[in-house]
């Protein structure tokens, strides 16, 4: 079967190509302010690290995937979303938020803005969690 490479760029907009084909994330921090990981029913996997400063803006999100380019593009987009907004701002991001900045993210990957933006959920979650026992972050295992 031939695939042609411009139906992927005919079928998806701009937005959904770019957060697609966007590596810049991927790293792997040792010490992050929050980390979270989700592993969804179609075995990708998500993790979120994040640098958070001490007015609670987030500073930067790094990123790991395992898993298609639809994961790719959501965990990016989530990424991308939460850079330079507080905490209690970035609680607001959701799936559906996600897949309206895609545009074209179809409806049967849906579950892959769920299991970015559930993974970016438990990082916040760790950060509260690191927060109120802050001399716990310096034992943290190395992710």
């Amino acid at each position: 079967m031939d695939v042609n490479p411009l139906d992927f760029i005919e079928k998806h907009s701009p937005e959904f190509i770019e957060m697609a084909s966007s590596y810049h994330r991927m790293e792997r921090l040792s010490n992050p302010d929050g980390y979270g990981k989700r592993t969804g029913d179609c075995g990708d996997t998500v993790e979120m690290f994040l640098t958070i400063d001490d007015q609670e803006v987030i500073e930067c999100v790094s990123i790991q995937v395992d898993g298609c380019l639809n994961t790719v593009a959501t965990a990016n987009t989530v990424a991308l979303m939460s850079e330079g907004k507080t905490v209690s701002e970035a609680w607001d991001i959701t799936p559906e938020k996600v897949a309206d900045y895609l545009k074209t993210l179809e409806e049967d990957h849906f579950h892959c803005a769920e299991l970015a933006v559930g993974a970016f959920c438990l990082a916040l979650v760790n950060h509260r969690d690191m927060k109120k026992s802050g001399w716990k972050k310096n034992y943290t295992k190395k992710a």
